[in-house]
């Protein structure tokens, strides 16, 4: 070989495999050039040292989803808060046993976004089932939120909350309201809207002053640091 030529093309070559098989195996982290592991199916080689990895499966090219511990700041819709979808924010306790992969930050779609004073869960996938789960029973799935409040809660507010206080014209199915401290309120509640919470807490005589979002369905916020993200591995659900 002297002339360089795409690395997809020489594994192909030396695999004795499809093009679309190369790829696969190429972003799927199998493959090292000269040593190191490259990622890109269009990286020009020419007389390099190629190594596949024996393990090398296309079939592992799954798509993923993170989970991540948003800080308070702007909605940014779908879009992922920077630098979460970054290798170097990856939780070190992750026990997923995912490998990162720079394709793994590409085409992540963010469903049910916080709102814009909030912090905690967020959830960016790749996966289709996970999006369409989200998206579809968004009406059904309970967020668990740490509200900061000020102000005095009215007479019989705590009762009040937890009958359930109407938003637009519609009365929460499921809500449960307990109070943490003198400045604290833990919601559970189900299809949670923008404002609601406010809302609710402003017909109370309180005001927020913060929200965190430690669960969403049955996926806990647990110990996942600020600002860091881990993978939602094969065995848990929403």
């Amino acid at each position: 070989m002297t002339d360089s030529i795409r690395l997809a093309k020489r594994v192909a070559e030396l695999r004795h495999c499809s093009r679309r098989e190369a790829e696969l195996i190429i972003t799927g982290g199998w493959v090292r050039v000269d040593g190191v592991v490259v990622e890109e199916p269009q990286f020009r080689v020419s007389d390099p040292r190629i190594e596949i990895d024996p393990r090398a499966d296309p079939g592992q090219a799954e798509p993923v989803t993170l989970l991540g511990h948003q800080v308070s700041g702007p909605d940014l819709g779908d879009r992922p808060v920077p630098p979460l979808p970054d290798a170097a924010t990856l939780w070190a306790e992750d026990v997923s046993g995912i490998r990162p992969l720079k394709k793994h930050f590409a085409r992540l779609i963010g469903c049910m976004p916080l709102e814009a004073c909030a912090s905690g869960l967020v959830v960016f996938s790749q996966d289709w089932r996970v999006v369409r789960k989200l998206t579809e029973d968004a009406a059904t799935l309970e967020h668990e939120v740490i509200v900061e409040i000020a102000g005095e809660l009215a007479a019989s507010g705590l009762g009040r909350l937890n009958q359930g206080i109407a938003f637009r014209g519609r009365v929460p199915a499921s809500i449960k309201v307990s109070r943490q401290s003198e400045t604290r309120l833990r919601i559970a509640l189900k299809g949670l809207r923008p404002g609601q919470i406010q809302h609710m807490c402003e017909s109370v005589g309180l005001k927020v002053l913060s929200m965190k979002r430690i669960r969403l369905g049955r996926i806990p916020l647990g110990k996942l640091p600020p600002g860091q993200w881990r993978y939602l591995h094969a065995g848990e659900r929403f």
